[in-house]
């Protein structure tokens, strides 16, 4: 399989750890599966600081076939550093990435391909015959479910690590954490549009499972922070200014409502009404600190834009030069 580089086309990414005995099979399918498709391809695969002898058979492979990119991480970082490394090594003009378990099977990946060709930018892979019991089932269905609803995004399988984007899309998307779930979330800010394609899932036939129930709930905090950044990363005042304001109206209209019981009833504030007062104040104090807040975060934001440049605020926008047919891309 030996032979000149070229242009790649399709670059496909495998994030592993501890997979030494799915290696082997899953090279060999995706060698067939995309010799028969027929375009310049590669593979990338990121060991995630294995302990089984992983990354020594993946670089036996490599030293075979130039076709196959291996990258080592020094420690074990998890499954978004993996695929960051994958981002940044991947040369194909198309990233697809998948599971290095055999869960995934390489024979879906052209109906990956078509939807990209037919311009889509991230292809999510939706699993229609599961092999989990139950309750992971419905832990799945419910995380599927509330994403969902958070992001306004249709997607029926976040969890799924069978994906496919533009390479040009997450070359430059920040990814830790959980965040590789997200991926098509983040990817709103660009314009990305998204689709689904059913794929089959194989049970596990090496190895043990590296995700369960409790890998989930990160996730949840992970879209907290996506969410805030896709509505107010420009615009943080928006955010801590509209805290702030209500915190602040709160405490001044209790601290009235206190006055006027005072002046007008004579009413002992401290004996009767001592922990609202305690209250009325906190929220003030809470209201102004949430305004400055807000202030230094646009601060941050200008800086950050100022010395990166105008033209990052219309990243990605087509612009027609007068009296030229030269259209560029920003």
């Amino acid at each position: 399989m030996a032979g000149a580089r070229q242009s790649v086309r399709y670059s496909i990414t495998v994030p592993l750890f501890n997979e030494q005995e799915s290696i082997g099979p899953l090279y060999e399918r995706l060698k067939q599966v995309m010799e028969h498709v027929g375009r310049p391809f590669e593979c990338v695969f990121v060991d995630d600081s294995s302990t089984d002898g992983s990354l020594a058979l993946l670089r036996e492979i490599a030293h075979r076939d130039n076709r196959i990119s291996v990258v080592g991480l020094p420690r074990n970082s998890g499954k978004s550093v993996a695929l960051c490394a994958a981002f940044g090594v991947a040369r194909g003009d198309f990233v697809i990435t998948m599971d290095g378990d055999l869960q995934h099977d390489p024979a879906d990946i052209p109906k990956f391909i078509a939807k990209l060709e037919e311009g889509f930018d991230i292809v999510c892979g939706r699993r229609t015959r599961r092999s989990e019991g139950w309750l992971q089932r419905l832990s799945t269905w419910s995380a599927n479910w509330v994403l969902g609803k958070l992001t306004g995004i249709h997607i029926r399988d976040w969890g799924g690590g069978f994906k496919a984007y533009k390479r040009e899309l997450v070359s430059e998307l920040p990814i830790y954490g959980e965040l590789q779930r997200l991926i098509p979330v983040l990817a709103l800010r660009r314009g990305a549009r998204v689709c689904e394609v059913p794929i089959t899932t194989a049970p596990r036939e090496h190895g043990i499972s590296k995700y369960g129930i409790v890998r989930k709930l990160p996730v949840f905090f992970d879209l907290i922070t996506v969410r805030f950044l896709l509505r107010y990363l420009n615009r943080p005042l928006h955010f801590f200014g509209s805290l702030g304001l209500f915190s602040l109206a709160a405490g001044i209209a209790t601290g009235l409502w206190l006055a006027v019981q005072r002046l007008a009833h004579g009413t002992h504030i401290m004996a009767e009404h001592g922990p609202l007062m305690i209250f009325s104040a906190v929220l003030i104090v809470a209201g102004i600190q949430l305004l400055a807040l807000g202030l230094l975060a646009e601060l941050l934001v200008r800086y950050f834009h100022e010395s990166r440049g105008r033209s990052l605020l219309y990243e990605g926008a087509s612009i027609l030069l007068g009296q030229s047919e030269t259209e560029r891309q920003t």
